[in-house]
């Protein structure tokens, strides 16, 4: 394979794990926030800015797996 063919297949691989699994995660913790505040309706101004600030972080990865895309 050519140098180009490498680095298109790098940039693809980066910004498909990139997206998937960092949306994977955003919609894993929002499940489990959505079935903690249905058990127990109380802690919903408890998990609101963990849940927010937990999906901020995942979703960093992916801006940071976009930014590598456009580095390579």
């Amino acid at each position: 394979m050519s140098p180009e063919a490498l680095i298109a297949v790098a940039k693809a691989a980066t910004i498909a794990l990139g997206g998937m699994l960092p949306a994977w995660a955003i919609g894993k913790t929002a499940s489990k926030a959505m079935e903690s505040i249905g058990r127990n309706p109380e802690s919903a101004d408890k998990l609101f800015v963990p849940l927010l600030l937990g999906m901020a972080f995942a979703e960093a990865i992916a801006i940071y797996a976009l930014v590598v895309c456009f580095t390579l």
